[in-house]
This record gives structure tokens, sequence and C-alpha cells, in this order.
């Protein structure tokens, strides 16, 4: 869906995603476990305007100079407009290589097309989790040319040791997505477990946690998540207060929330809606350019290089 990563030809230069930080480890953060208290909100960051593919417009809220990535995640789009100005010119073709995007409609669809062959149509309430591995080529376009195109895009990195492996896909229609009751929350469940139940993306490295969360008035959600991962929530709709204090986030902005504690908690006085993204840190290096994500600048050079010489897609 939202490839955030400009369309290119082989040899174009490629641009240098915004606010993504210099190859470097960071130092792990001290991990104390807290059990039965809430995590609490470490940093609310507004999403912001920015424009990608051949045109599309985007609320970007993870990728910019003030959050440039939330180890293991590299960037969070939400594409939302009635205005077909606004996502009709798609993004036509352009590689990836090191990380996985996650698609995931809640309005209108997206056709895909990649360089394997492949082809398929992710519709409203659909999700599809691809591995890009050693390389993809592919394309992504709106499959309408009026009314609301809603949906969002998810990049998780790759260990080093998972950052060559053969591309893959996880196609999930709307009723492969587990829906429950939990508390008071209609919950979503694409990716981990709630209430004795996993979602169906399976066999993903970084252990991640996606979760589409909706309250009614005055309504309670809370769910364990291990202390060492990190987590952020995404409200979608409403004002949604998150942690024991109840800190209020409004709606398009990314609500951080601080690790070492093994519970998230929200609550909403009005209707609310969220995603809720968790998944393990990698704590590595990351070399990021363009639609490229590796470990050092070597491998970003050789990753250029591969694209521009057809090679990006072979093993």
């Amino acid at each position: 869906m939202l490839a955030a990563g400009l369309a290119l030809p082989a040899s174009a230069a490629l641009p240098f995603a915004l606010g993504c930080r210099p190859t470097g480890a960071r130092e792990a953060p001290p991990r104390t476990r807290l059990a039965g208290l809430a995590r609490p909100v470490q940093q609310i960051v507004p999403s912001q305007r920015v424009t990608e593919g051949a045109g599309v417009h985007l609320n970007r809220a993870i990728g910019t100079r003030a959050l440039p990535d939330l180890d293991p995640f590299l960037l969070l789009d939400e594409m939302r407009s009635r205005n077909p100005e606004d996502y009709v010119s798609g993004f036509p073709t352009h590689p990836h290589r090191g990380f996985e995007t996650v698609s995931y409609m809640l309005s209108g669809s997206m056709e895909h097309r990649d360089s394997l062959g492949n082809r398929g149509l992710i519709g409203p309430g659909g999700t599809q989790w691809m591995t890009a591995g050693h390389g993809i080529v592919h394309s992504e376009m709106p499959r309408q040319t009026q009314g609301l195109l809603h949906g969002f895009q998810l990049w998780v990195n790759l260990p080093a040791s998972h950052k060559m492996v053969p591309p893959r896909y996880q196609d999930l229609a709307p009723e492969r997505i587990v829906e429950l009751e939990h508390q008071d929350a209609r919950v979503r469940l694409v990716a981990g477990a709630l209430a004795g139940q996993r979602g169906p993306v399976q066999d993903i490295v970084t252990d991640p946690l996606f979760l589409d969360v909706r309250l009614e008035g005055r309504g309670r959600f809370s769910h364990e998540v291990p202390p060492a991962h990190t987590a952020f929530a995404y409200v979608i709709e409403g004002e949604v207060r998150f942690g024991e204090d109840g800190t209020r986030v409004p709606r398009g902005a990314v609500a951080v929330l601080a690790p070492g504690r093994d519970e998230v908690a929200a609550r909403a006085e009005g209707p609310g809606r969220f995603l809720l993204i968790a998944g393990r840190p990698l704590r590595e290096p990351i070399a990021r350019w363009g639609p490229f994500v590796m470990n050092t600048d070597a491998e970003i050079q050789q990753a250029i290089s591969d694209h521009r010489q057809g090679r990006l897609t072979m093993l």
C-alpha cells in the first residue's frame, strides 16, 4: 500500500529518507520489570503531512525528524482522504530491501504487483505483511477514483541475520483477521495474542503485536506486553488516554509507551480507536537510504548497485 519510498528508475539516485538517523548502534536502556503497572506515555508525537510516491498525501507518524524510528519500527504512515487528487497517482514501481512492510486497509482498495509475478488486492479490513528480504520491486496503486481511501503502512526492520532472506507475503483477507470483544473494546487482532487467541500473521522475527482497538464512551482496555518490547499507540479516532495517569493522546498522534512494564492500559471518555503495536527491539546499527534499510553504509551502496544493475531481486 503506502510505499513511502519514491518510484525510481534503475538509473536514478536514491533520496535520503527524511529524518533517518545515521548508522550506529544505540545503547540499550536499562530494563526493570514492574509487574502490574501500566506503561506511562513517554512521548506524544503528532503526525506530519508529507507527499510520497507519485504525489500521494500522507500523515507520517514515525519516520520524521521528531521521531526518526522506534526500534524495530522504521515508519508509520496513515493515508486518509476522500479527495482523489490526494491518492489516485499511487505508488508506481519502486524497490525495497532489508525490512518488512505492513499494509492495513480500513476503507478503499489498493492493488499490489511485484517483480516475482505476484498480484493481489488489499480491500477494506485486509492486511498484507510483506518481507522484502534481499529485494523486491513492486507497485501499489489505488483501485478507485472516488470515495474514502483510508489505510496504514508500517515498516518493520529485519535483523542482520534476516535482511537477505527470500521475499515472502502473508496476504490476509478481512475474514482471516480475528475479531473479538475484550473488556470494553472491540478488537481486530492482526498479529500477536489476545485473550487466548492468536492473530493470523505468523513467524515474524520481531515477535510483533498489532491490534486495532475500538472503545465506546467510558470504555477501558488493557493488555500485557513483554516489558522489553517497544510499544506505541496511534490514535485513529477520538481522544484516548494511556497509562496510570490517563495521559490524553489526540487523533493523529503517536503515544510512545515507556518500556519496563508489562501492561498497556487505555481508556476513553467518548468513542475512540487506536492501533496498538509492539515488537522486540533489534538494537543493531541502522543504515537507511530511501527504500533500503541495512546495517552498514557499504551494504546500502551494494543495494543501490544491485538495483541499478537489475540484481536486487536475485539471490
